[in-house]
């Protein structure tokens, strides 16, 4: 087995990525090639060596491959340590952004307050907030949720139609209508993708997540999975509070 790391230019959104992986990986004797945007490389698994012009020549006329020389590697190297130790850093946007819901949440309902109030506005505010970020891509964001969700793998059109999926479940949940089926609906989806996250989390496969659009460039790392247990989990107590009146 041969793994080499090679230097891809060209690329511009994560459809691009996803473009430059199933062509290399059509490639005859290659196992598998992980692609990242950021670094602009792609890690290729053969049984053989391939020579660059294959390589080449089934990628599209915008981008370029080529091995990267030794200075390179050894840059490379140091800044996937630089890249670890900012991890906190790249995922700043998303601590600012479940901080400000929370508050607002909180202030909502603190003259009165309802625990069951502060969910449904909770998770309202989550989804009109999450589904703004990803609505600015729209044309990006299938092509990244992809990536690692289950259904839209199988139904790319279920990817398109997400974001206003979320626009719609948080006027549900923050007009409190059809609240039964909002929180449903919300064990579903969440469901279906923290599965596609945690599969990603244990393969160790490095790609974007798609929880805020491609505007923002975040990690997949565990806060992603913990989102979506938060979420759930409010839904479920809800779904059974519900049931219970």
């Amino acid at each position: 087995m041969i793994t080499k790391t090679y230097k891809i230019s060209g690329m511009t959104c994560e459809g691009c990525v996803s473009s430059v992986e199933e062509r290399l990986s059509k490639l005859p004797k290659v196992n598998s090639v992980k692609v990242d945007l950021e670094k602009a490389e792609a890690v290729i698994s053969s049984e053989a060596p391939i020579a660059i012009s294959s390589m080449s020549e089934v990628l599209a006329p915008k981008y370029g491959i080529s091995e990267p020389n030794i200075f390179q590697s050894v840059e490379s190297n140091t800044s996937s340590i630089s890249e670890e130790k900012s991890k906190l850093q790249q995922l700043k946007p998303l601590f600012l952004i479940f901080g400000y819901i929370l508050i607002a949440s909180i202030m909502l309902n603190y003259k009165a307050w309802d625990t069951s109030s502060f969910m449904l506005d909770f998770m309202g505010l989550f989804y009109i907030i999450f589904s703004f970020f990803k609505l600015l891509d729209l044309k990006g964001f299938p092509e990244s949720f992809r990536m690692y969700d289950p259904l839209a793998k199988v139904v790319p059109f279920y990817a398109w139609i997400y974001p206003f999926i979320e626009v719609a479940l948080g006027l549900m949940f923050l007009m409190r209508y059809e609240i039964t089926a909002a929180l449903i609906i919300t064990i579903v989806i969440l469901g279906i993708t923290t599965i596609g996250v945690t599969r990603t989390l244990l393969n160790k496969s490095k790609i974007q997540c798609a929880c805020l659009g491609t505007a923002l460039k975040l990690p997949m790392t565990e806060a992603t999975f913990i989102e979506n247990s938060i979420m759930i989990v409010m839904a479920w107590i809800m779904l059974i509070k519900t049931a219970a009146l």
